[in-house]
């Protein structure tokens, strides 16, 4: 008898799922904060140096971090983020920033005001100010000034009368920041733009405790300069170590392109499972919407900040998410080809699937764990997103989607109706037969995986000779990050030629060769430069290109302090990542499969990098991000197999001969083979959709991705697998039987087995 109550039920929270999304979506949108590299600004990584014989300590790093963060106020940003890293760094990110030259040059400038005498004697200091007595007003003419409140009338008037007694020179010079050795009136005068704020003639001697600064000043920057003072002078002095900075219009333009390629990725997944799996893809569909939901809701809860190789991680995550039903509807449909109900089938392979998911998950989690707590600011950002995708995916796919589907084979409605599940009548066996799920025939029992494992030894061995050449005639196309130096990529309206952009740099007295153009109309200019880029020069470089262009550059710095940090990071990463890998594997496996999983992996890594050196792509962080992505996800199609090897090991029972090895292996591939091309298909349409329609900026990120996936598939099916074989082969050797299962203590009088 059908029980409509449960369709009832599964329509109803189909509907309340929809609407909830439907309704709340747009406000969630709404409160979660963007990366810089979504809607421009940017990040700076200062070290803080001692002044004189001033030691760096806690307190000091405290005061730095609270006088940049009063001077974000002054730039008007509402939610800077500013942290204290390591014993001297401060990390400044500043997001939707309009003028940057601008909040550069604030956070940088120490704002020591000092007066001086014509030959640069300090006469007074900023010391010598009330706190927050600096404003803006308008002198005399209408002209605006700053007025300063001083401590001390008496000690102005001393000072007036100094000065006075210097006549002809009765000149008293106000600076910023003046640089004893580097600094110097009688230089400066001579300029057109002097580097001191003002310098009025003293006729008479004032006995008062308020001095207006009345220079050339608009009102901005009289503004600006007041509240300068407020926030008060940095108590060290600041060097910059890395930056980056993001235009507008880059941001916009690379979150509309990354958002459409994710919509299209999405929708391809959602096509595929219904057209596959037909009921239980349907349920995948709706998962998988809530799936995005709850990432969204999640981030907004954490208050994270979402960037755009967080973005990626999302629309991966989809990908990663379909995994766990793929595995579960593949092991549902294999009980029922047994000829169990749908109910029994549901019941049993859901059960049977849960191990394997769970333990896929985790490899990944760890990989993600490593990114984030070895990656910088839009690395951590991919990396959260990734944890929080994976924990998501787990609770929907696997306790969301059988909530609903178990609702749907519950209610009886589907009984004798086994293509609703994508299972042919056909293929469906007698339950009296007493088959077993690791008895079914499959397509593909005429291939012998284990036969041709030398070919496949020998081909990878070939192909990792050809890497190794490749590496050592080319090396790798390091990007700033690796390399240190400055990069500056530029988005034009029209398409842009090499030319321009040699043009455009030798206007500001920049050369370089390191010259790359890109984008789909060949829009995006991008210059390497070996050097470091002062302050001064990127003001240069991205107000002259923003007027050439219409929009500002992007510009990055790295120090090669931090370029070998980073570098040295990467390494670190990568290893600690294998070797958790290797320690989980071994507990929930064994030994033998956790180094033939961790071979493969690194099989994966390498044919990443040596495709890099050959196509001079350039290797950057969000590189590194890729290949820890696939160091965890790749091993997910190895932890497939081995589940099922591990299955048809215990069925066996003992492994007596070669020959018994060798049917374990290629039984698990057979059976295995089905769902390992599902699962990595579906991550396959998202990355191809990032590379085709994303933005430019995560297309090595796409690349690396998509290259990844290949060689993890292959190194799971021909690699990983066949190792194992030749380790068993190796034990079995040694120890002439193989036990595959815990034997039962039993009593003397029992039969053994």
């Amino acid at each position: 008898m059908v029980k409509r109550s449960r369709l009832v039920a599964f329509f109803l929270i189909v509907i309340l799922i929809g609407s909830t999304i439907g309704v709340t979506t747009k406000d969630i949108l709404k409160n979660i904060k963007l990366g810089l590299d979504l809607q421009g600004g940017f990040e700076i990584l200062y070290q803080v140096k001692p002044e004189d014989d001033q030691k760096i300590n806690k307190e000091i790093l405290a005061s730095t971090a609270e006088a940049l963060d009063k001077r974000t106020n002054v730039l008007g940003v509402s939610e800077p983020n500013i942290q204290i890293e390591g014993d001297d760094r401060i990390r400044v990110q500043l997001a939707g920033v309009d003028n940057q030259n601008q909040a550069r040059e604030i956070l940088s400038t120490e704002a020591n005001l000092s007066f001086r005498d014509v030959n640069d004697n300090e006469l007074m200091s900023g010391s010598d100010l009330v706190e927050g007595g600096a404003k803006q007003v308008f002198d005399d003419k209408g002209q605006p000034s700053v007025s300063l409140q001083l401590k001390s009338a008496k000690k102005f008037k001393e000072v007036t009368e100094q000065i006075v007694n210097m006549a002809p020179n009765n000149l008293l010079i106000i600076w910023l920041d003046f640089e004893e050795g580097k600094d110097s009136f009688k230089a400066e005068s001579a300029k057109e733009n002097p580097k001191y704020l003002s310098a009025p003639t003293v006729s008479q001697i004032f006995n008062q405790d308020t001095v207006s600064i009345v220079g050339s000043f608009t009102i901005e920057e009289a503004k600006t300069l007041s509240s300068l003072l407020n926030a008060g002078a940095l108590p060290v002095e600041l060097e910059e170590m890395y930056s980056t900075s993001v235009g507008a219009k880059f941001g916009e333009q690379a979150m509309e392109k990354t958002v459409f390629a994710g919509l299209i990725g999405v929708l391809v997944i959602f096509l595929f499972m219904l057209g596959y799996y037909r009921l239980p893809g349907l349920v995948a569909t709706v998962t998988l919407s809530a799936y995005i939901y709850i990432i969204l809701l999640v981030f907004d809860w954490m208050n994270g900040v979402l960037t755009l190789p967080g973005i990626a991680a999302l629309i991966l995550g989809v990908g990663m998410a379909v995994d766990a039903n793929i595995i579960t509807y593949e092991r549902i449909k294999e009980e029922m080809k047994v000829g169990k109900s749908i109910r029994s089938a549901f019941q049993a392979g859901s059960k049977n699937s849960f191990s394997t998911i769970f333990d896929a998950n985790i490899t990944t989690i760890l990989a993600g764990i490593v990114l984030f707590l070895y990656g910088t600011s839009s690395v951590k950002g991919f990396a959260t997103m990734l944890i929080v995708s994976i924990l998501t995916s787990f609770i929907t796919a696997v306790f969301g989607s059988r909530l609903l589907l178990s609702l749907l084979v519950n209610s009886k409605w589907f009984n004798k109706k086994p293509g609703w599940f994508g299972v042919k009548p056909s293929e469906i066996k007698d339950i009296a037969e007493n088959y077993d799920t690791l008895d079914l025939p499959t397509k593909f029992e005429k291939v012998d995986f284990v036969k041709h494992r030398k070919k496949f030894f020998i081909f990878s061995g070939v192909l990792i000779g050809a890497g190794l050449i490749i590496l050592a005639v080319f090396r790798l196309n390091l990007g700033i990050d690796f390399a240190a130096g400055t990069r500056v990529e530029q988005l034009s309206e029209k398409p842009i030629t090499v030319e321009q952009m040699k043009t455009e740099l030798a206007h500001l007295e920049l050369e370089t060769d390191d010259i790359v153009i890109s984008g789909n109309n060949k829009e995006i200019g991008v210059a390497r430069f070996k050097d470091v880029l002062s302050k001064d020069e990127i003001a240069e470089v991205k107000t002259h290109f923003a007027e050439k262009f219409g929009s500002a550059p992007n510009v990055s710095t790295v120090s090669p302090t931090v370029g070998k940090e980073l570098a040295k990071n990467a390494v670190i990463a990568v290893a600690i990542a294998s070797l958790g890998i290797i320690l989980y594997v071994t507990l929930r496996f064994e030994m033998y499969m956790a180094i033939a999983a961790v071979v493969a992996l690194m099989h994966d890594a390498f044919f990443i990098i040596a495709l890099f050196s050959l196509t001079r792509l350039e290797v950057d962080l969000t590189f590194i991000a890729a290949v820890l992505t696939i160091v965890g996800y790749s091993i997910n199609d190895t932890i497939v197999t081995f589940d099922r090897i591990r299955e048809n090991m215990r069925k066996k029972k003992r492994l007596k001969s070669f020959d018994d090895i060798v049917e374990v292996v290629n039984k698990s591939l057979r059976q295995t083979l089905g769902r390992s091309i599902n699962t990595v298909i579906t991550v396959v349409f998202t990355v191809i959709a990032l590379l085709i329609f994303g933005s430019e900026s995560i297309t090595n990120f796409s690349f690396a991705l998509l290259v990844g996936l290949i060689a993890g598939t292959y190194s799971s099916l021909f690699i990983a697998s066949q190792l194992w074989l030749l380790f068993k082969g190796k034990e079995l050797k040694k120890k002439g039987v193989i036990k595959t299962y815990k034997e039962k203590r039993v009593s003397s009088d029992e039969p053994q087995v």
